[in-house]
């Protein structure tokens, strides 16, 4: 088979590194890719947001499968495009993929199918957002101010107080920070509770779950200061029993998956649900419509099996049976950063380590390229994440150490990560 992945980062390195070990790929392509997928896959020099080029390449190659990594092209309609030309994609149509790309739809979509949800409202006026706040504080209720459209990840303001709550409305809506995607907000309960990422993928009836992950969306240690795209992620979930994850499928991905298809837009690809669970019951904070970043650096490497097969099972509306993925061993991703991330920061600085850790860490860490170019000297930073690398052990602890351990051989000019990723298992 040949496979074209679509993106840049690290979950699409991820893809490319887990698919190449496939028997069944014959040739990979990534487009556009970055600096550390230049052995895995041949890379194209399309941007992940030109749908037309894509399809077009995807039709004139005879590309077997294409396997969309992140959420824009799917919202501007990249799956459509494809299934018009006659290419097996990965990936929900973009109907579909208003799960992410419109906050608004997705709670309507649960309130309407009593999917477990906080209370929330959808506004395009500010004043009436504030007022809605001031009723959520009379019933002593916090809330969460959220960008209703794409935000690559830090659309979502967590607030404490009213006045911190109104500050958050007028930062999406006056101020625009996150441009279009703030001029409509969604106001929802905070809960609170331990945060949970479930992947599982669906031809659109038959649903497969993946072992689950726990992201770190917050820059500082202890999750404190701003969200971010996600800081790391660990996988599996010590927490989270079989018993769990049956209840999960039958509470929230099958109605979701049921749901969508009623609403005439049945959905095919990855569903990702972040979840928290509050008193031992999951509730969605949110739906994403593509795996996750870092959660996929973190569960690909515990899944044991091929995974290119149940791709394109879920691409032709092939997946047998309802099941769950067991994790094979334990992975914990740490993010390294640029300094200043999430804020603004420089590019250009030389990496030093990365050969180190693929001689010395063989089969105990992986080093996942995210925002990273090549230069006659070398590799060097060019994104905010720069790379994501992945301990891997029979258990969480034996993954922590090598994730850590390889992070202390890889160097570069302000780089920054959370010393903390798994914190809450090390508690334990």
């Amino acid at each position: 088979m040949k496979i074209l992945i679509v993106g840049s980062g690290g979950r699409e390195h991820t893809l490319v590194w887990k698919l190449k070990q496939s028997p069944l790929c014959t040739h990979l392509f990534c487009a556009p890719g970055n600096a550390g997928m230049e052995n895995q896959a041949e890379l194209v020099d399309i941007h992940a947001g030109d749908i037309d080029q894509l399809a077009s390449f995807a039709e004139n190659n005879a590309i077997d499968l294409v396997v969309v990594g992140p959420e824009a092209p799917l919202a501007e309609g990249l799956a459509d495009a494809c299934r018009e030309r006659g290419v097996n994609v990965f990936g929900p149509s973009q109907a579909a993929a208003r799960l992410e790309s419109s906050k608004s739809f997705a709670r309507q979509l649960m309130k309407k199918y009593d999917i477990p949800t906080p209370a929330f409202g959808s506004f395009d006026d500010p004043q009436e957002a504030k007022q809605f706040v001031r009723e959520m504080a009379k019933e002593g209720k916090q809330v969460v101010v959220k960008a209703d459209g794409l935000a690559a990840g830090k659309g979502a303001i967590v607030t404490s107080s009213p006045n911190e709550a109104d500050q958050a409305v007028d930062l999406c809506m006056k101020d625009k920070a996150f441009g279009d995607a703030g001029a409509r907000v969604v106001v929802e309960e905070r809960l609170r509770g331990p945060e949970l990422s479930i992947l599982a993928v669906t031809d659109g009836k038959k649903i497969v779950i993946l072992p689950p992950s726990q992201d770190h969306k917050p820059i500082g240690e202890g999750d404190t200061g701003p969200n971010t795209g996600g800081m790391g992620a660990y996988s599996p979930v010590p927490i989270v029993a079989d018993a769990v994850l049956d209840e999960i499928r039958r509470t929230i991905l099958e109605p979701t998956v049921i749901g969508m298809e009623k609403e005439g837009c049945p959905y095919t690809g990855v569903l990702y649900a972040g979840l928290m669970m509050c008193e031992q019951k999951p509730y969605v904070i949110e739906f994403n419509c593509r795996f996750g970043d870092p959660e996929t650096q973190a569960v690909l490497p515990v899944i044991a099996e091929d995974i290119l097969p149940l791709l394109m099972e879920a691409a032709r509306g092939e997946i047998k049976e309802n099941r769950i993925i067991p994790a094979s061993g334990s992975a914990l991703c740490v993010v390294m950063a640029s300094g200043g991330y999430p804020g603004s920061y420089e590019k250009g600085k030389p990496i030093a380590g990365l050969d180190q850790v693929e001689k010395q860490m063989q089969n105990r860490a992986v080093v996942f390229h995210a925002g990273t170019a090549k230069q006659e000297g070398g590799i060097v930073t060019s994104g905010g994440r720069v790379l994501g690398v992945t301990g891997l052990g029979r258990d969480f602890d034996e993954a922590y150490a090598n994730a850590y351990q390889a992070v202390e051989m890889i160097s570069f000019d302000g780089a920054y990560y959370r010393k903390d990723i798994g914190y809450r298992v090390r508690q334990k």
